[in-house]
């Protein structure tokens, strides 16, 4: 069975005329009837009884009918649906990012986007990149804003460097002004407000601590970005915080400082897995976000 002899039986059908039915479709007459006696023997009945002048459905005809426009109806819908979707009105996107980027750089992007494509859903997995690189592995998103190096290399995933972003000091207004701009060596016996096990600024900063020959002390840790700039403000210690964070975030009770060079940077890259193409949403905001594709500027010795 054939979707275009579907097609001529409906029409057929509808018309009760083979030369009319045959014009609707845009064949010859022969070639209708043709294709029409070929479906009859496909089913093994006779879906027309051909008396002269006169065109109607037999039995199995009239069961078949409702069928036939059923499937033409799907298929018409389904040809909409992709239609949709190859023209960007429909569909979703799932990215995953670090907390600090949901909060610094994807706002403006993912606004952008939407007045783009408003038909488009954005599904957004929060996560450090050691479990955002598994998420991506597994096929569960399709793109994913990590920090590199990768905890993990993966020859299965392919990175693209977006940016690279100065990360600053952030403590309260209310505790002294320190002196500016400050060393990684100042914070040396400082009470740090730490991230939980997992963040990649967490890793960074005890890192670069080490390389200073000290271990940090925290005063609080384990909490997410909107915690830990919370304890922040509320004197608990400074944390160390990525300048477009503080940017967003900064405000009278919040004083932001940054850090002497070289000081500390982040790389920012957009991943995917190598062996499956994006899909075209993904595709389209992947080009949007690669517009990012510069440096973050750098500000050494002043306030932020």
């Amino acid at each position: 069975m054939q979707f275009q002899q579907l097609q001529y039986f409906v029409a057929v059908a509808e018309t009760r005329h083979f030369t009319r039915a045959a014009e609707r479709v845009h064949v010859s007459q022969p070639s209708l009837s043709q294709q029409i006696r070929a479906l009859e023997k496909e089913l093994g009945a006779e879906l027309f009884s051909r008396a002269r002048g006169n065109i109607a459905l037999t039995d199995a005809g009239e069961a078949l009918l409702p069928l036939a426009r059923r499937i033409l109806a799907d298929a018409d819908t389904a040809r909409h649906e992709v239609q949709e979707l190859a023209q960007l009105r429909r569909g979703r996107v799932r990215l995953g990012a670090t907390p600090s980027l949901c909060t610094g750089l994807l706002p403006d992007v993912l606004r952008a986007f939407h007045d783009l494509h408003p038909g488009i859903e954005l599904l957004i997995e929060e996560g450090g990149s050691h479990d955002l690189v598994r998420q991506l592995a597994r096929g569960a998103l399709d793109l994913a804003l990590v920090v590199l190096p990768l905890p993990t290399p993966s020859p299965a995933l392919t990175t693209v460097e977006l940016l690279q972003e100065d990360l600053v000091v952030v403590s309260s207004a209310a505790s002294p002004a320190p002196r500016r701009p400050v060393r990684i060596a100042d914070l040396q016996g400082e009470p740090l407000v730490m991230f939980r096990h997992g963040y990649d600024l967490r890793e960074l900063t005890v890192a670069a601590c080490r390389a200073e020959g000290f271990e940090p002390s925290f005063t609080v840790e384990g909490g997410e970005m909107d915690a830990v700039l919370g304890f922040v403000r509320a004197g608990l210690g400074v944390a160390v915080v990525p300048r477009m964070v503080a940017a967003a975030r900064a405000g009278r009770d919040l004083r932001v400082t940054a850090l002497a060079r070289p000081g500390l940077r982040r790389t920012i890259a957009l991943a995917h897995r190598s062996d499956v193409a994006p899909p075209r949403a993904a595709r389209e905001l992947q080009r949007l976000l690669l517009r990012t594709r510069t440096s973050a500027p750098r500000k050494p010795g002043a306030d932020a």
